[in-house]
């Protein structure tokens, strides 16, 4: 897994990494020589640049392009330096690379522009010169390249207004989660990082890669059989939304992911729409009324009896019932519990705070509008701090809570784990339910409760993954 930060955390290291001897001068130099390395140069270069940190990084790579044989120009958004961007500036004058500013310079007359206006602490919407500068870029036909982050983005959250569409973006020291957050990829072609010796000065999150699924899905031995691996339930289903659970059964979505054996649960009158796709599960009918299950204690103790985790809510509809049921489940069982869909939506009408009371594992999976109607924060404010939005849930229920989105965040309240896998054709109903049965068996197959975090994550960055594949 990769360490990434928060723009404050980054700040903070870079500061501890100045105040330990290095120089903010030799850091830019650095910064700008990891970009250097990082691209093909060719053709006619300009660099872009604004006032602070990150145009002094675009005046150091101007000098270290002319000393490699290049003539790069430096389009001049902003008089205003910061002091390391004033001593780049200054040598940039005495080697007489060509300055122009932005009102006399032809955007589409270069091969290769250089996105250094605004750095990871930019916040808020380009306006003026700066959004007439990026949309120039955009329109240019140049291959782009953004210095540490694309400018107009946000460095915490991904989210924009205006921003830079690159064709390659080189972090800076280490990834921050506005790389891989939000609409970050709607604007980023590739994504690299330099390391120009910043070390992480406290809790960084991480970003979860292929080999960490080895940690979750070990090697199985011959001499085991299918009670080894777990007794799993996936319940959910309405005769509205008998797909959902189907897709989530199909878990082999659990079967497939490590679980040894996989129960499905739905309403009796949905059987005829679910059985065709009961190849290796067993089918356990819930007393239903027109169409929906109904709880009853005695059904759910059958069904419960001996199972190690349990995911409820997909395709059930918001009910009393359905509530009633994952109380019953986390006053009386210590398993894990995945609670996705409309079990999420029933907890939010009739009461969450049945989380904090129980001695379950519980994992919750929303989506932002799902996690907006549980902590009646808006949409917008959980996208603008996705990060903070799920910590925050899980530190106050106790429970893990993996934010859903174009990268997904996976918390317990203080450690967090970032996934980036999926692409757009996940945009469709149905592939939260896969995730729940990924996550169901990831979670039977290891039940420790220490591990159920990066199981939940891995999860996740196979969830993704299939979906690329697909």
């Amino acid at each position: 897994m990769k360490e990434v930060v928060s723009v404050d955390l980054m700040r903070k290291s870079d500061a501890a990494t100045i105040n330990s001897g290095i120089s903010g001068v030799e850091l830019m130099r650095r910064a700008a020589a990891g970009v250097y390395d990082s691209v093909d140069w060719q053709g006619k270069i300009a660099i872009v640049c604004g006032s602070g940190n990150n145009g002094g990084d675009g005046y150091a790579l101007a000098l270290i392009l002319k000393d490699n044989g290049h003539f790069p120009h430096i389009i001049q958004l902003s008089n205003k330096l910061s002091p390391d961007g004033e001593y780049y500036f200054s040598e940039c004058k005495n080697k007489e690379i060509h300055t122009l500013p932005h009102e006399k310079s032809d955007y589409s007359s270069y091969d290769i522009i250089v996105d250094c206006i605004f750095g990871t602490g930019f916040k808020g919407c380009p306006d003026g010169v700066y959004a007439d500068a990026i949309n120039k870029i955009n329109a240019s036909g140049a291959y782009i390249v953004s210095v540490d982050i694309n400018s107009g983005l946000n460095g915490d959250s991904g989210m924009y207004n205006i921003a830079v569409k690159s064709d390659m973006t080189v972090s800076v020291g280490t990834m921050k989660s506005g790389l891989v957050l939000g609409m970050a990829r709607d604007c980023i072609g590739r994504l690299v990082n330099t390391d120009i010796g910043i070390p992480v000065s406290g809790r960084p999150y991480y970003l979860i890669e292929g080999s960490d699924c080895k940690s979750v899905f070990k090697k199985r031995l011959s001499f085991s059989n299918k009670g080894d691996y777990g007794y799993v339930a996936v319940i959910g289903g309405s005769m509205e939304y008998s797909g959902a659970v189907k897709l989530s059964n199909l878990a082999l979505s659990a079967l497939k992911s490590g679980a040894g054996v996989s129960k499905l649960a739905t309403a009796k009158s949905v059987f005829s729409a679910v059985s065709p796709y009961l190849v290796e599960s067993t089918f356990y009918p819930l007393s239903d009324e027109d169409g929906r299950i109904v709880f009853i204690p005695s059904e759910a103790d059958e069904l419960l009896r001996g199972v190690r985790a349990v995911a409820i809510g997909m395709g059930m509809g918001i009910s009393r019932h359905v509530y009633d049921f994952i109380c019953y489940t986390l006053k009386n069982y210590a398993i894990t519990v995945i609670i996705d869909a409309d079990g999420l939506n029933s907890l939010a009408k009739y009461g969450k705070e049945i989380l904090k009371d129980t001695e379950c594992r519980v994992i919750i999976t929303p989506h932002p509008k799902e996690l907006s109607r549980l902590t009646d924060v808006s949409v917008e404010g959980i996208l603008d701090q996705p990060i903070e939005s799920a910590k925050a849930f899980a530190r106050e229920y106790g429970c893990i809570t993996l934010l859903k989105g174009s990268a997904t965040v996976v918390t317990d309240g203080e450690n967090v784990y970032i996934t980036d896998t999926g692409c757009p054709g996940m945009a469709t109903a149905g592939s939260g339910d896969v995730l729940s049965g990924i996550i169901l068996g990831a979670c039977a197959q290891n039940n420790i409760k220490e591990d159920m975090l990066i199981n939940t994550a891995v999860a996740a960055y196979i969830n993704g993954r299939a979906g690329e594949l697909a």
